[in-house]
């Protein structure tokens, strides 16, 4: 931490006397992950209500806010956009041709139409990104099949209102196959629909659930764990504030550090490069986190194999 503090003013010197930079912010909720990019903005030199002020931007969970939040934004003139999931940096996208983005968080942005290859980005779009695909998604699925004996039907939450879930769907059908898992797809679009889509699991016999990674989902992470408590069914998400909400595991990329790298990619576009010649980093550090009251509130004795490749373990 000491380094870091040291390092600060010597980031500020390097920089135009008096310039003010000015940074728009599109996401969800804050959180800890924003927290560290924070302190990682300030480790370079970037300090708010300083040399750096920030515009942020909370939809709190509520997708159809992006678009109007992105408008304004552009409107105010900003050096450039940090944009988390991928909703957020599309409505950014959809908004601006010409004010830099940086992505966060968002899987497989090639595949989905943000950006033209990792290497070369082109247009106005880069950041570091989430690993996605099939072997994630299958990832999750071997994750519930080792912690429940004879798992053979899962249900699968989605948002229909994020058009990321269509790509991950099929992932899920392709994962289920080879893993001989049969995949009960459950829409909820908001959290009024949240009961029925619950309902529905239990009436269908689902052994145990895979929460698709979503704004929406992570604002009422809370409601999500203990609604699977209630119908007993072991879920298995994509970030880490879900377990911490009470959710059984959750495994993916350490968000945190995506996001103090993001304030890398600020620094860079703040000095003058161009985003789209700025190659999008791909996650390094994963981590596998058990929440073993989960376990215990739902009867489930966690095989000791699973625990000992916990980065977590929360008793």
């Amino acid at each position: 931490m000491t380094g870091g503090l040291l390092a600060a003013p010597l980031a500020v010197e390097a920089q135009p006397a008096g310039k003010v930079y000015r940074i728009g912010v599109l996401a969800g909720e804050d959180s800890p992950s924003w927290e560290a990019f924070r302190q990682a903005l300030r480790q370079l030199g970037y300090v708010e209500g300083s040399n750096t002020a920030i515009e942020w931007r909370w939809s709190e969970g509520r997708l159809e806010r992006f678009p109007d939040f992105a408008a304004e934004l552009v409107s105010l003139k900003l050096d450039l956009i940090v944009a988390s999931t991928y909703p957020g940096t599309l409505a950014a996208k959809n908004a601006t041709k010409t004010i830099p983005i940086i992505m966060v968080a968002v899987a497989d942005p090639v595949r989905i139409g943000l950006i033209a290859s990792l290497v070369r980005p082109g247009g106005n779009i880069t950041g570091p990104t989430l690993l996605a695909g099939t072997e994630m998604v299958a990832k999750h699925l071997e994750l519930l099949k080792e912690a429940v004996p004879n798992l053979s039907r899962v249900a699968v939450l989605w948002n229909p209102a994020n058009p990321m879930h269509v790509v991950r769907l099929r992932e899920v059908e392709v994962a289920g196959r080879s893993l001989g898992v049969q995949p009960q797809i459950l829409k909820a679009q908001g959290p009024e629909e949240f009961d029925s889509a619950f309902a529905a699991m239990t009436r269908a016999r689902a052994g145990a659930l895979y929460v698709v990674g979503d704004p929406m989902f992570n604002q009422h992470r809370t409601r999500l764990a203990e609604l699977a408590a209630k119908r007993r069914l072991p879920a298995v998400y994509e970030l880490k504030d879900q377990a911490e909400a009470g959710g059984l595991m959750a495994y993916g990329p350490n968000t945190p550090d995506i996001y103090r790298r993001a304030a890398t990619y600020v620094d860079k576009i703040l000095k003058g490069a161009n985003p789209g010649d700025l190659p999008v980093e791909q996650p390094t550090k994963f981590e596998l986190i058990i929440n073993l009251k989960a376990a215990k509130a739902l009867g489930l004795t966690i095989p000791q194999s699973l625990l000992q490749r916990a980065d977590q373990v929360i008793e």
